[in-house]
């Protein structure tokens, strides 16, 4: 079979109904095109057929035979530097499949308008096919605009990134696009019961591995029960579909009524995970319920008391309600992908996608009981995480044991099937919440009972949040998991803070409305952080706030409506962290244990030493994503700039003082806050800081009262947290932020059946999350003091944008229609119910 691939004629050795996508991965080597869904939803497998963009992962071979095919390693295009420019990106998987499309759109448009910048809903509808887990739309948007008018035809303008170009061309390797010399392929076989021992796995013709649990439970439909190993995918998933596995059923509990049949015994409660960054907050056990938890409660029987008494009374200022989230899945665009190795000397070699290089090293050494030394980690580029991503997962084990079975290179990538199943997720919840206001518009009690539902997984961590908001008032605090046979939660981006935020904000803004104040205006009153007084001076003054209609004043099929929520997160950082320079030549090469999963610590780590030294970018190289130097933060908790920043100053200035001469080498160290931590270095390096990060959205929706649908407009973002180290970067995450919480409020629900247990939301098209067309327009507003005694003088973004949108997005609602949404994802036919009963 013969193509042209970017210019040039090919000879295939490929089946006919080979997907064309795994033709150029595994046959050509051209890994530009990412097998990211295999349904054709998300477009990061695009490529141009004849010019014509296609989605290569539902192309068969036969379709492309003496056909053009171009590749974004094929492309020199104005859309490509354009996207560097305005940073069209963050982890960059998805942008070989964006820059093919939008290059050939943009050639259409020019052709047919000349240089002019399409309106952005046209922009919109060109690049639907396409999503960006990452929520970097807005620069997508400006790279789109700015190549259609003509700006980039030339090299102009720097890359927003330092790694900028790789990405857009296709050049830059993710875990899943490693290869070895005798590689094979691994693939999980997982439970179809939702509780069960499995009495026995017969498995025929393969190099097979366990994955079982000491007691040889399964308790969650798709947990790992073993994996296989063959010289192909194709071969190893038909070998795991032969597989037989005997299982002895156990009664499952898939719902939280009393009574369900126990997930644990007292003996396994303590092997259940956390689903929240290994905290397990201590409470003892009914059935299943884990809790409650109410040590953090302030004055709690002074709440009980007067939230009792206002009910009695009848009370108008008590505002009480009941508040629900759903599961909310990761969805990295990148899957959990781990290619092992085991050397002639026994190191065990991982490229893996990770968020936590170093501790997952250390997790690998502790397991497989060798030197740390002997474990070598490498993840060049990762394709996204968002808290799922840490330490050693269940891919990880299976391409270890594997290697070392088979005697060769394993890797194992999830599918997307794996990846929406169990691969993490963010629990959902059930709140009770009473807000009580006294006569002088004070807050006066504050009861929230919450329960999560993380599945097997335990340590929710909701309630306990809403001790550090709106000052000292009594507040009675309870926080419950509700255990169930489902796949276990994991951290998400601020992990607790989107469904408490849902219902506090929720019930302040009640409280305005009955106190007959402005939303805003109550806030800043309540609340006594500073930083966030700023923010709220900046909301008010918004012309968008201050011409917000009525709560529930118009009529019609489409209406308006604008809504405000604040949120805070503490400061973390890790204080271990270092940044080794070595002169090369005329070359800075720096050195650390971090990874970049599309925050920018690459480019933040080059930005810091080309100012502090003084060089231009090609005197600079930033060497990361790999084990085997000093020791670097884990890109969660949005602790990773705050860490690694200061670390590389203190490293320049050194270098700067000893001479910048060939050979030399110095060690930077993040030096510790002029005020201390809070706590000192607790799990994964982690110590919390003082003070907490600031924020407060505006969203401006509208309400399709017809259809049911809400179409997010316009967000404003107040971010409060000092020095910001690359702006282009720090806004690309808040807006990516603000789309996340846009899906969780709008779209993102996951579905398990009531009766199997099994995940049914197990494609991008059944588990909906936000795209370009979902995106609203975005307004980043940086509030940069207050942050002085901090090393560097700033803190993350990735949380505090993000927590508060769902909730901002709700009052929006209420403000549009009168209706107060209580359940989330707010779907069409919530709506109209609401809106109709």
């Amino acid at each position: 079979m013969k193509i042209i691939l970017n210019g040039a004629p090919v000879l295939l050795d490929a089946g006919r109904d080979d997907a064309t996508v795994d033709v150029l991965r595994d046959g050509l080597g051209l890994t530009g095109a990412k097998a990211a869904c295999r349904t054709g939803v998300c477009g990061a497998c695009t490529v141009m057929v004849d010019g014509t963009p296609q989605a290569s992962c539902l192309l068969p071979a036969a379709a492309v035979e003496g056909r053009q095919v171009t590749t974004a390693e094929g492309l020199d295009h104005p859309v490509q530097r354009a996207f560097a420019v305005h940073d069209g990106m963050q982890c960059g998987y998805c942008t070989p499949g964006f820059v093919v499309e939008a290059a050939a759109f943009v050639d259409r448009w020019r052709g047919e308008h000349g240089d002019t910048a399409p309106p952005r809903e046209r922009i919109a509808a060109a690049l639907a096919g396409h999503l960006c887990r990452c929520g970097a739309y807005e620069g997508i948007y400006a790279a789109v605009a700015a190549a259609c008018r003509g700006e980039h035809d030339a090299a102009t303008g720097a890359p927003a990134r330092v790694e900028a170009m790789d990405k857009v061309t296709g050049r830059a390797r993710y875990t899943t696009d490693v290869r070895l010399d005798g590689q094979l392929e691994g693939v999980i076989i997982r439970s179809v019961r939702a509780h069960a021992r499995v009495v026995e796995v017969k498995v025929d013709g393969a190099h097979t591995v366990d994955l079982l649990p000491s007691d040889r439970v399964v308790r969650y439909a798709g947990q790992p029960v073993a994996a296989v190993a063959a010289p192909t995918r194709r071969e190893a998933l038909a070998i795991a579909e032969g597989a037989r596995i005997v299982y002895d059923p156990i009664p499952a509990a898939l719902d939280d009524a009393p009574g369900a049949p126990p997930v644990y015994d007292e003996s396994s409660r303590r092997r259940a995970p956390s689903s929240s960054e290994g905290l397990n907050l201590p409470g003892g056990w009914n059935g299943n319920v884990k809790g409650p938890f109410t040590m953090v409660s302030r004055r709690s029987r002074t709440a009980r008391r007067r939230i009792e008494a206002a009910r009695r009374r009848g009370d108008p200022l008590l505002v009480t309600g009941t508040f629900t989230t759903a599961v909310q899945v990761h969805t990295p665009l990148e899957p959990h992908a781990c290619v092992a190795r085991w050397d002639d000397r026994g190191d065990l070699h991982l490229h893996l996608s990770t968020q936590t290089v170093g501790l997952a090293a250390g997790q690998a050494a502790k397991r497989w009981d060798l030197a740390a030394d002997r474990v070598h980690v490498v993840a060049d580029h990762v394709g996204g995480g968002f808290g799922a991503k840490v330490g050693i997962t269940a891919e990880t084990v299976a391409a270890v044991e594997l290697a070392r079975v088979c005697g060769a290179p394993v890797r194992v990538v999830l599918s997307r099937a794996e990846e929406l199943t169990d691969a993490g997720n963010r629990p959902g919840t059930r709140t009770d919440i009473a807000l009580l206001t006294d006569d002088r518009g004070d807050l006066a009690a504050l009861a929230m009972d919450v329960r999560g539902r993380g599945g097997v997984a335990v340590g929710s961590a909701v309630a306990v949040l809403a001790r550090l908001m709106y000052g000292t008032a009594p507040r009675l605090l309870r926080d419950s998991d509700v255990v169930t046979n489902e796949p276990p939660g994991t951290p998400f981006r601020g992990p607790g803070a989107p469904p408490m935020l849902w219902a506090l904000e929720q019930a302040v803004d009640e409280a305005a409305h009955r106190l007959g104040e402005d939303p805003v205006a109550l806030r800043r009153r309540w609340d006594g952080n500073r930083k966030r007084h700023a923010l709220y001076d900046w909301v008010a003054g918004l012309p968008v706030w201050l011409d917000r209609p009525g709560t529930g004043s118009q009529t019609g099929r489409f209406r308006r409506g604008v809504g405000v929520a604040a949120a805070n997160w503490a400061y973390m950082l890790d204080p271990a962290t270092e940044v080794e320079l070595e002169v090369r030549g005329d070359v800075v090469v720096a050195r650390t244990t971090v990874q970049d999963i599309g925050t920018g610590t690459r480019t933040v780590i080059a930005e810091v030493l080309g100012e502090e030294l003084g060089l231009p970018p090609e005197r600079i190289r930033v060497e990361i994503g790999r084990t085997g130097t000093v020791h670097g933060p884990p890109s969660i908790g949005s602790r990773a700039t705050t860490s690694v920043a200061p670390a590389a100053r203190d490293a320049a200035r050194r270098l700067r003082a000893q001479g910048l001469t060939d050979g030399r080498r110095v060690v930077g160290r993040r030096r510790g806050d002029r005020r201390g931590y809070v706590t000192p270095v607790a799990v994964a390096g982690m110590a919390l800081g003082r003070g907490f990060s600031g924020a407060v959205h505006v969203t401006e929706v509208e309400v399709d009262t017809r259809l049911g649908v809400i179409r997010p407009l316009r967000v404003w973002a107040g971010i409060a947290v000092g020095h910001i180290y690359s702006e282009r970067l720090a806004r690309g995450q808040c807006e990516g932020g603000i789309v996340q919480g846009i899906g969780y409020a709008l779209h993102e629900e996951r579905h398990v059946d009531p009766v199997t247990g099994a995940v049914l939301t197990t494609n991008l098209e059944d588990y909906r999350i936000p795209g370009i067309g979902d995106s609203p327009e975005t307004v980043v507003h940086f509030h940069r003091d207050g942050w002085d005694h901090v090393n560097g003088g700033g803190v993350g973004v990735g949380e505090v944008s993000t927590i508060g949108v769902a909730a901002s997005v709700g009052n929006a609602v209420h403000n549009a229609t009168g209706w107060r949404p209580r359940d989330l994802p707010i779907r069409p036919d919530r709506l109209l119910e609401g809106i109709g009963g």
